[in-house]
């Protein structure tokens, strides 16, 4: 079962993994999100994310796909028994000039509409999903203290933000006497992205690039891409890059990951578990505060990450799987 954790300044406590549903309604459909849904709630979790823009590079579906789905799922079900956060400001996948959508109104626009999607009163965690640093931090942070202060959310984070960034609207949110950012969601995992091919296929900050400051000083990390897509059972398994998704290869297919390989299959061997199992593990054993998201493509691969949560790494496996 998976065990609960308190988000640093909130009186939120979530589960050791957050359920990621980018494909709620679109390559799961919603019987199959349904049962994924429950195994999670079954096991422990409480912790769903989805956002506002998911599904919407699929043509011929309606907008926020994985938000409506989740919405149906979620309908009679006490809204004390989960924490559900969501993003907004993300591209316009529709029109595809990714063009920025970082201003207050817009803000103001997606919420709303996840609200109405979703069916609930408020967001647990709202994420503003990029930045536009050509504007003021400042209005994008008056524009979530408002709606905090309305009720509409109880908490705001960021994803895609640089540390800059971050660490000046936490600047300007103190100077009003408020926590700010409760929580960054950068990318993550064991395998190191190669950064040009990041930029690609997972825009964003990547945590070893100076995120450790912001965690350091009491920022929750929930980072995505937390299992690697996988790359390392294949490694382990001795797949050929050319047989591996180009995008994953791109990615991951380096040096720097290959060196890891063999640590990693000397712990799993030891531990008794699977390759993808320790992978997961290196970011709940981490010391300061990780609720990494995962996506699964199964109930039955859920359970088996959930049960990876038992395992806890000792200081001494992190820095050899870290430092291989």
């Amino acid at each position: 079962m998976l065990q609960k954790i308190a988000l640093a300044n909130t009186d939120l406590n979530v589960s050791q993994l957050c359920l990621g549903t980018n494909m709620f309604g679109t390559a799961q459909p919603l019987d199959k999100a349904g049962e994924i849904l429950d195994t999670f709630f079954a096991g422990g979790g409480n912790f769903i994310d989805t956002a506002h823009s998911y599904g919407d590079w699929i043509p011929g579906i309606p907008n926020a796909a994985s938000e409506r789905a989740l919405g149906e799922l979620l309908k009679g079900k006490p809204r004390a028994d989960y924490v559900l956060a969501t993003k907004g400001c993300e591209f316009d996948y529709r029109k595809g000039d990714y063009a920025m959508r970082v201003t207050p109104e817009l803000l103001t626009s997606d919420l709303m509409a996840s609200l109405e999607l979703l069916g609930t009163g408020f967001i647990d965690l709202y994420w503003v999903h990029r930045d536009d640093p050509s504007r003021p931090v400042k209005d994008i942070v008056d524009a979530l203290i408002s709606h905090q202060q309305a009720g509409r959310i109880r908490y705001f984070g960021c994803s895609n933000w640089s540390v800059a960034r971050i660490q000046e609207a936490q600047q300007y949110a103190a100077s009003l006497g408020h926590a700010g950012f409760v929580a960054c969601q950068p990318m993550w995992g064991l395998a190191e992205p190669d950064r040009t091919a990041m930029m690609t296929y997972a825009p964003g900050g990547y945590y070893e690039d100076g995120y450790q400051v912001l965690h350091q000083a009491g920022m929750t990390m929930i980072p995505y891409s937390g299992q690697s897509r996988g790359i390392f059972s294949k490694l382990a398994a001795g797949t050929a890059k050319e047989a591996i998704s180009p995008d994953v290869a791109a990615l991951y297919y380096h040096d720097t990951n290959l060196r890891k390989v063999d640590v990693l299959k000397a712990i799993a061997t030891r531990r008794g578990a699977a390759v993808n199992d320790i992978v997961l593990a290196y970011l709940t054993s981490q010391p300061l505060a990780t609720v990494p998201i995962i996506g699964c493509s199964s109930a039955a691969q859920l359970r088996e990450s959930i049960a990876a949560c038992a395992i806890r790494l000792d200081a001494e496996e992190l820095r050899q799987l870290k430092g291989a």
